[in-house]
């Protein structure tokens, strides 16, 4: 098989369109097209208009090095100097302008989400909402192209994907209409009620400013001071402490709108709701384990997991649903307040209405121009969609432009291509920094008679944003919140409760752990105190943890009924886009290795296939004993017992242990692996001799989630049926309750 052919017929990974010569290329020809899995922004112009040019537009072009100008240039290795040894003279005007953009190539970070990642895709609407909204890309069979981005929220651009942390889930919507952000969370709750604490949340969360430690967690002083004291924060902080927090990936995660919105229809009429978006692989996480060893072993874990997924066809997709509500005065919803960010409606008794599909199909081709220059609003709306008085929407519909103009040098970001509207613009803005438009005509103003008048208002008729004339109370001006924002614990409360055995102990084990990192006791028996206003079993396992006594309520608890939706266990998802690591020693007959291969891609799956060295003539392994680790695989195979690789030496890879002198039944590094695979609750299988290496470690061939057999389909069978509960919790029972 060729180098092209194996790239063709092969899995993600691969640096370039096509594959690099051992020697330096000197034959000049154009730059190669991006990988199929690429594509950039759409080609229309900074005022919106199609330009009907190919992606390739805005790419680099032409064969030859130039300057900035076009200017060709024979040389970028060498100074213009003053004879081979002089100095450096000052008209090198190819030298300052390389080296000046070199300087300013780096932008100002996002304050928060600065580490994230991003991709291109698709939206189409099932036409269910036109009842409740007039907007166009909700109509029936709608199709708008979209470009999503996740991160996290505390860490800098440098910092690890899988850290315990609220993710953002931000979708920008290219509509006929305009742009539309949807401007969310993975957590459908936040942590504060008003916007003007959100600088006091951030700063206690950041690194602690005298040594700028701990980079991107929570765990430290500042952040428990702040929630403990702030108890309006218990709701998302719980959250933050369950598996929601060290999310499995992008392509397993929920999205949140967090706030209430309102829709308008054609008629008028509004209805409230909130925004979900569903993962159609389901909700899953990572267990502690896992995400420490990724962040060490692969830091990049989550961007190159959905970077790779779609590159390998495994397109993820989430369904976009909403909770519909009366839009009433009062703006409540069985007794919730729909106006507080920190609480939710039960999905019991607000179902989520599915509206439409979302498929992300195409990797960004360059991630600076792309995924770190998007630049998202809440305030970004089209007609058929307004806002509600949530006090902490008001505050990002200021911050989130501010931050915009702060960070892409001026007033004209909506230009750069990732965030130009696909629609008309014609907004009589001029000037400042980065303007790339061309406006014409001499009246940006009106009324106006010197331009004929144009631009023209547009009434609701035709498709102007009209907001919705909601009527006032009267009042006075005050510094206060409603007296259904003081409840700070029944909503915590029914979380817990609606947690399995296992999600509890994670949930103990993360709260252990951060207030364990807090140097002074007062916090914790603060944070304690705010526990015990959840539910005694938590409040006592984790006080048991921390060495303290476990407080009692200050009053009686909240009487909430559980809300099953709130669980991730229990469920059964589709296994398309699950990643197989299959452990091969990489010689002899190895049909049985390909015909699972060949089995898990027709699945749809991502097979992996993990041998003693990269390569292979008839089956190709992507992965090693010394590169593979099992935070990578959501199941792993094995064919046989593999012999231990030769570089299998203490001295070279720590993971080797005393390495093959020590005569093991097969690599130490596979040991580790499946060790790890096992204690991490995922699918285990093997055939041929694989009792061996079962004994070796102590597992049993019929332990929950181990399937053992001489035929390789029935492994593959079995795991698949396993793989579709995410994990095989029965593994390991937990001694947390179900319930009370």
């Amino acid at each position: 098989m060729s180098g092209n052919d194996r790239r063709e017929a092969e899995l993600p990974g691969a640096p370039a369109a096509r594959p690099a010569p051992l020697e330096e290329p000197t034959e000049p020809h154009d730059p190669w097209p991006p990988k199929p899995d690429q594509h950039g922004p759409a080609t229309v112009s900074p005022t919106g208009q199609p330009t009907g040019a190919d992606e390739a537009a805005m790419a680099q072009a032409g064969a030859y090095h130039t300057t900035a100008q076009g200017l060709r240039l024979p040389d970028t290795d060498h100074s213009l100097k003053a004879g081979p040894r002089g100095p450096v003279l000052l008209q090198d005007h190819h030298l300052r302008e390389k080296i000046t953009h070199f300087d300013h190539e780096r932008i100002p970070e996002r304050v928060v989400h600065a580490r994230g990642a991003g991709a291109h895709g698709v939206f189409r609407s099932y036409g269910t909402a036109v009842q409740v909204t007039k907007a166009a890309f909700l109509a029936k069979d709608a199709e708008t192209p979209v470009f999503v981005r996740f991160s996290t929220v505390l860490g800098s651009r440098g910092s690890a994907d899988t850290v315990r942390d609220t993710r953002g889930f931000a979708t920008k919507f290219y509509t006929s209409e305009g742009v539309f952000d949807l401007v969310g969370n993975n957590i459908p709750v936040f942590f504060i009620q008003d916007a003007i604490k959100f600088p006091d949340v951030i700063h206690a969360g950041k690194p602690q400013p005298d040594r700028e430690i701990p980079q991107a967690q929570s765990a430290h002083d500042t952040f428990w001071d702040f929630v403990s004291l702030h108890t309006e924060a218990t709701h998302h902080t719980l959250w933050n402490m369950s598996d929601r927090g060290i999310a499995r990936s992008f392509r397993t995660m929920e999205g949140f709108g967090v706030h209430t919105f309102r829709l308008v229809n054609a008629e008028g009429g509004t209805t409230l709701v909130k925004w979900h978006w569903k993962p159609k692989q389901g909700v899953h996480s990572m267990v502690w384990e896992e995400a420490q060893i990724a962040a060490g072993m692969d830091p990049d874990f989550h961007r190159r997991d959905l970077a790779d997924a779609i590159e390998a066809g495994a397109y993820p997709e989430w369904e976009l649903g909403i909770q519909t509500f009366p839009d009433t005065p009062e703006q409540m919803f069985e007794g919730i307040d729909l106006l507080d960010p920190t609480k939710i409606v039960p999905e019991e008794i607000a179902p989520v209405q599915p509206v439409g599909l979302l498929t992300l199909n195409a990797n960004p081709s360059n991630f600076f121009a792309e995924t770190e220059q998007i630049a998202f609003h809440p305030g970004h709306l089209v007609p058929g969609i307004d806002i509600t008085d949530d006090p902490l929407l008001a505050g990002r519909l200021f911050s989130y432009i501010d931050t915009q103009i702060m960070r892409l040098g001026g007033p004209n970001f909506a230009q750069i291509p990732i965030n130009r509207p696909h629609a008309p613009v014609n907004d009589m803005q001029r000037d400042s920094f980065h303007q790339t438009a061309v406006h014409r005509g001499v009246a940006p103003y009106r009324p106006n008679s010197l331009d004929g008048g144009c631009p023209f208002a547009a009434g609701a008729a035709e498709g102007g944003y009209v907001e919705v004339p909601v009527p006032l109370a009267e009042s006075k001006k005050v510094r206060e919140a409603p007296a259904t924002f003081e409840d700070h614990f029944s909503h915590p409360r029914r979380f817990w409760l609606s947690m399995s055995p296992v999600e509890k102990e994670h949930i103990i084990n993360a709260y252990t752990f951060e207030l364990s990192k807090c140097w002074e006791r007062s916090i914790q028996e603060r944070q304690l105190r705010v526990l015990a206003h959840i539910d005694p079993y938590l409040c006592e396992q984790v006080a048991n943890g921390l060495g303290l006594p476990a407080p009692a309520a200050s009053g009686p608890l909240a009487d909430v009924q559980p809300s099953p939706a709130l669980s991730q266990v229990g469920k059964e998802w589709p296994v398309t886009g699950r990643i197989l690591g299959i452990v091969t020693g990489g010689t002899g007959d190895l049909s049985d290795v390909a015909a699972v291969r060949r089995s898990a891609l027709d699945a749809g799956m991502v097979p992996l296939v993990i041998a003693p060295t990269l390569g292979g003539d008839t089956v190709h392994a992507q992965r090693t004993f010394a590169n593979a680790r099992s935070i990578e695989f959501d199941a792993l195979v094995l064919a046989g017992t593999p012999a231990p690789g030769a570089d299998a030496l203490g001295a070279r890879d720590a993971k080797a242990g005393e390495g093959a002198a020590a005569g093991p039944v097969t690599d130490p590094r596979v040991m580790l692996l499946i060790d790890e695979t096992y204690r991490h609750a995922k699918p285990l299988g093997g055939w041929g001799d694989v009792q061996r290496t079962w004994e070796v470690l102590n597992i049993a061939p019929d332990a929950p989630g181990v399937i053992t057999s001489d035929d390789p389909a029935a492994v593959f069978d079995g795991i698949v049926t396993r793989l579709r509960y995410h994990r095989v919790w029965d593994r390991f029972p937990a001694q947390a309750p179900a319930t009370y």
